[in-house]
C-alpha cells in the first residue's frame, strides 16, 4: 500500500485557488448550508471550476495527479470552514480512487475536468455500518445487462452526484463477498428514498437510495465479480479513513483557533481581565491544542507510512480515523465548555463544528469497528472473519 508523493510546485498553485474558493464561496455559505440543510452546490461548483475535484485524478486523463497528502490538506482546510462541503468532496475523492483503478476512461476524464461528481454507495439497511457485508443483489440478464436491487441506507450527495460506486452481492454465489459497479445518476430504477435532517453535516445530502430493477451494462462492473471487498479494502478504505482523519483535524483545529480568539478578545467588565488571564482557562486551551497537534502528527506519520510502503501502513490507516474521531469529539466539546454560553450561539460557529464532529464516531467503519480491526491486526488475526468475506 503506497501513496503518491506530491510535487510542491503544483501544490502551491492550487492552494491559492483553494483559498479563493473558500474566501469567496464556502466560508460565506457555511452557516446557510447548515441552517437550511442545503446541499453546498455553489461551493462544489466553484471547486470544480478551480480544478480541485480532479486533484486526485491521473495526469493521463487531465487530472492533477496529486497524492493523498495533498488531498488530505484540501479536506482539512474545507472542514475548517464547512463540514458539509468537506464531506461531499471527501466522498468524491474516495470514490475517485476506485474509478481511477477500475473505471472507464471517459468517466475518469470527466472527473479530472471537474465535470463529474461521484460518491460511494456502500451502507445498506440490511447490514447498516457493516459495509463489507452487502445485502443488495446483482443478477445477469440475457441482453448483457445486470439488474441491481438494493436499499442503501445513507449515500452522501444522493441525488446530486453524477455517479455512484455501488456495492452488491456477487453475480456468482461463490465468487466472493462483494462486487462493485459504477451506476450513473438518472438510471431507470434508481431513486432517492428519503430526506436528511441530521444533527450535523446537514448539507451533505446523505440520504437513502433504492435500486428497484435498476439495470446497468455488464461493463459497469469494476474489478472482477466478487473482488469488490478486496478493492474496497485496498483502494477505497485507505483514502476514506485518512481523509476522514484530515476532516476531523480541520474541525478540531478551527475549533481551537476560534476558542483562542474568543478567550483573547473577551473581557470581564467588572475586573478588566480577559478570559485568557485565568490560568485554568489557559491550561484547558493548551490541552485542546496538544490533542489537536498530536492528531496532526499521527496523520502525518500515517501518510509517511503509506508513501514509503512501511510495514505498519495498514495499521496506521486503521488507527488514524479511530484516533481522529475521538479527538475531534473531545476537542470540540472542550472548546464549547471553554467559551461558555457564547459557544451556544451561532456566531462563533463552535456549535456547528461540535455537531459536525459527532459524525466521525458513527460513520462506517465506526470507531468501535476500527478498534476491533486494530486489535485483530495487532494479534495476527485477519481483518475480517471468513464468514464476513
Amino acid at each position: 500500500m503506497t501513496a503518491t508523493v506530491d510535487n510542491a510546485q503544483t501544490t502551491t498553485d492550487f492552494t491559492t485557488m483553494l483559498g479563493s474558493v473558500i474566501d469567496d464561496v464556502i466560508r460565506p455559505q457555511a452557516a446557510i448550508v447548515d441552517r437550511d440543510g442545503a446541499f453546498p452546490r455553489p461551493g462544489v461548483d466553484a471547486l470544480a471550476a478551480a480544478g480541485l475535484l480532479g486533484l486526485a485524478s491521473s495526469t493521463e486523463v487531465g487530472g492533477g495527479g496529486h497524492g493523498m497528502r495533498t488531498v488530505a490538506g484540501v479536506i482539512e482546510r474545507l472542514a475548517a470552514e464547512c463540514g458539509s462541503t468537506a464531506m461531499v468532496v471527501l466522498m468524491h475523492y474516495a470514490a475517485t480512487a476506485v474509478i481511477e483503478a477500475h473505471g472507464p476512461r471517459d468517466v475518469r476524464a470527466a472527473i479530472a475536468s471537474g465535470d463529474h461528481l461521484t460518491t460511494l454507495a456502500f451502507s445498506e439497511y440490511g447490514s447498516r455500518s457493516h459495509f463489507w457485508s452487502p445485502t443488495g443483489t446483482a443478477s445477469a440478464d440475457d441482453d448483457d445487462t445486470v439488474r441491481l436491487d438494493a436499499r442503501k441506507s445513507w449515500v452522501t450527495s444522493a441525488g446530486e452526484a453524477n455517479s455512484y460506486v455501488w456495492s452488491s452481492l456477487p453475480l456468482t454465489r461463490d465468487a466472493g463477498p462483494m462486487t462493485l459497479w459504477l451506476v450513473p445518476a438518472g438510471s431507470l430504477g434508481l431513486s432517492v428514498a428519503g430526506d436528511f435532517d441530521g444533527l450535523g453535516l446537514r448539507g451533505n445530502g446523505s440520504r437513502p437510495m433504492t435500486a428497484d430493477g435498476l439495470r446497468v451494462p455488464a461493463a459497469a462492473r469494476m474489478a472482477a465479480d466478487g473482488a469488490g471487498l478486496d478493492t474496497a479494502l485496498g483502494a477505497v478504505l485507505p483514502w476514506f479513513l485518512v481523509l476522514n482523519a484530515a476532516f476531523c483535524l480541520g474541525l478540531a483545529d478551527s475549533a481551537v483557533a476560534e476558542a483562542g480568539r474568543h478567550l483573547t478578545s473577551t473581557t470581564l467588565t467588572h475586573t478588566g481581565a480577559a478570559l485568557r488571564d485565568a490560568p485554568v482557562t489557559r491550561r484547558d486551551l493548551a490541552r485542546l491544542m496538544i490533542r489537536t497537534d498530536a492528531l496532526r502528527a499521527f496523520l502525518g506519520d500515517t501518510l509517511t507510512a503509506l508513501e514509503t510502503g512501511r510495514d505498519d501502513a495498514m495499521l496506521r490507516v486503521l488507527q488514524v480515523k479511530a484516533l481522529a474521531g475521538e479527538t475531534v469529539a473531545e476537542v470540540t466539546d472542550g472548546a464549547m465548555q471553554l467559551c461558555g454560553g457564547s459557544a451556544f450561539r451561532k456566531e462563533l460557529g463552535l456549535e456547528r463544528r461540535f455537531r459536525d464532529a459527532r459524525a466521525a464516531r458513527v460513520m462506517a467503519p465506526t470507531t468501535d469497528a476500527l478498534h476491533d480491526f486494530v486489535g485483530r491486526v495487532a494479534t495476527g488475526l485477519p481483518l475480517l472473519d471468513e464468514a464476513n468475506r
